[in-house]
């Protein structure tokens, strides 16, 4: 019997995030073969996820912090540059390969038809896999420098995770579609990354932007999501391990004003990305 007319699709077209949830188990073999293939023929395996963060976090601590002193200038500059980079190997991580996924995926999608957004979703959910072992050491540092957070500040670090994976995610779709079409996006989204950690108060404090330049240049500034994502994180580990006034720690309006405004700018920036992806996966296999 004929399936019903209203059921039936175009070809090389799906449902979006609908069908990746369909597809549970395919997303976990999809990720399972990401780990597999970026570990393969390493002795460390996983251990990379410690050894990396851990190489990069020493390097800016003696760079910044002892070369350039902000350690006696920031209390706990130690969890304050960790708290930082932890947010932003999440977000270079998720955007990166997540650009990438669909070329490098394309001799899949030239042999089988498969919902094409579970390649930058499969990313996301990878990019978790090496968040959460940074996060645990991040965590021990906290204990040791006694943190004692509350309820809020535990709320900004959740909302803070969400608002890198929307923001990241939506980007990866937005410049994956680009580089089906355009090679040129990868080089674009490796100057993106790079640019991010310093346009973002992973080795300085915010505070500095807003003395040092000009007021619209702090508000666009304060826009950016991986701002508030990295001042929602110090908020939650850095600032309850200090001894300093609030205000002189975190952004004014953070929680009331600007955390609600990224929150629709990442949403934004992932409807942006979702549509055009949706809107154009029918042409992947034919580029590709």
């Amino acid at each position: 019997m004929n399936a019903p007319v209203s059921h039936l699709r175009p070809p090389g077209q799906d449902r979006g995030l609908r069908d990746v949830l369909a597809n549970r188990f395919l997303l976990k073999l999809i990720v399972d073969k990401e780990i597999q293939i970026r570990y393969r023929g390493t002795v460390l395996g996983l251990l990379w996820s410690y050894l990396k963060p851990g190489v990069q976090f020493l390097v800016f601590y003696i760079a910044m912090g002892v070369f350039l002193e902000l350690n006696r200038g920031i209390e706990n500059f130690a969890v304050y540059l960790f708290s930082g980079i932890v947010v932003m190997n999440l977000f270079g991580e998720v955007f990166g390969n997540a650009s990438r996924s669909v070329v490098a995926n394309g001799g899949l999608l030239k042999k089988i038809y498969l919902p094409r957004q579970l390649f930058p979703v499969s990313n996301l959910l990878v990019a978790f896999v090496h968040f959460v072992p940074q996060l645990a050491i991040l965590l021990i540092a906290c204990f040791i420098t006694g943190w004692r957070p509350d309820l809020k500040q535990l709320l900004a670090v959740i909302v803070g995770t969400l608002i890198v994976a929307v923001f990241s995610l939506g980007l990866g779709m937005l410049f994956a579609t680009f580089n089906v079409f355009f090679r040129d996006a990868e080089n674009i989204v490796d100057l993106i990354v790079m640019v991010a950690t310093w346009a973002s108060p992973v080795l300085y404090m915010w505070i500095m932007v807003r003395d040092k330049l000009w007021e619209w240049v702090y508000f666009v500034y304060m826009l950016n999501p991986l701002t508030v994502a990295v001042e929602l994180f110090h908020y939650g580990f850095w600032f309850p391990t200090t001894d300093m006034p609030q205000i002189w720690h975190v952004p004014p309006h953070l929680l009331t004003w600007w955390t609600p405004l990224t929150i629709v700018v990442s949403a934004l920036i992932f409807f942006i990305g979702d549509r055009l992806f949706r809107a154009q996966e029918g042409n992947f296999a034919q580029e590709l």
